[in-house]
């Protein structure tokens, strides 16, 4: 577990579990959206993330935690050891969407960006949530076992496996 990509669903506790995935072992996280949002809350050039995330990946350990382009989510793929797909029921993503955004109107949510909006950001989850079965769905499941044969693939399935992932495959 040196290269580990954590990737689902908006407000699937992503963030959560790299930070102390990080914690735990001691591999320096990368949260994506700090590197495709500039400090004011606007997207970077596409050539500047690029050059970050392509950066990261030739680096010796990582956490990457998100999603972002589809090209670049491909890439750290490709590239991870360890791949962590929280695939939380829908009904739980969008209480967890919500219930960041309650409390971050009294605290800058783990692993949101400086200078971003939680009021834009939840709508933009909601949103995403709703384009969502589109993508993460039983071709992607697939595609995931398929691409995996070398590498270790954790399925996250209900918030209690959420809570239990460190304790269990860690420590």
């Amino acid at each position: 577990m040196k290269k580990i990509a954590v990737f689902g669903k908006p407000g699937s506790g992503k963030s959560t579990l790299s930070k102390s995935l990080s914690s735990a072992t001691g591999i320096q996280l990368h949260q994506l959206d700090s590197i495709l949002y500039k400090k004011n809350g606007n997207l970077v050039d596409r050539k500047t993330y690029d050059r970050e995330h392509g950066n990261i990946l030739s680096s010796e350990s990582w956490i990457i935690d998100g999603f972002d382009l589809i090209e670049s989510f491909n890439k750290r793929l490709d590239v991870a050891d360890t791949l962590i797909y929280i695939d939380l029921p829908y009904v739980v993503s969008y209480w967890l969407v919500t219930k960041r955004f309650l409390k971050g109107l009294l605290v800058k949510p783990e692993g949101w960006p400086d200078g971003s909006s939680i009021l834009k950001g939840t709508l933009e989850s909601y949103r995403v949530l709703r384009l969502c079965p589109k993508f993460w769905n039983k071709s992607f499941m697939q595609k995931l076992e398929q691409m995996s044969a070398n590498k270790s693939l954790h399925v996250i399935r209900s918030v209690s496996e959420l809570n239990d992932f460190i304790d269990e495959n860690v420590r």
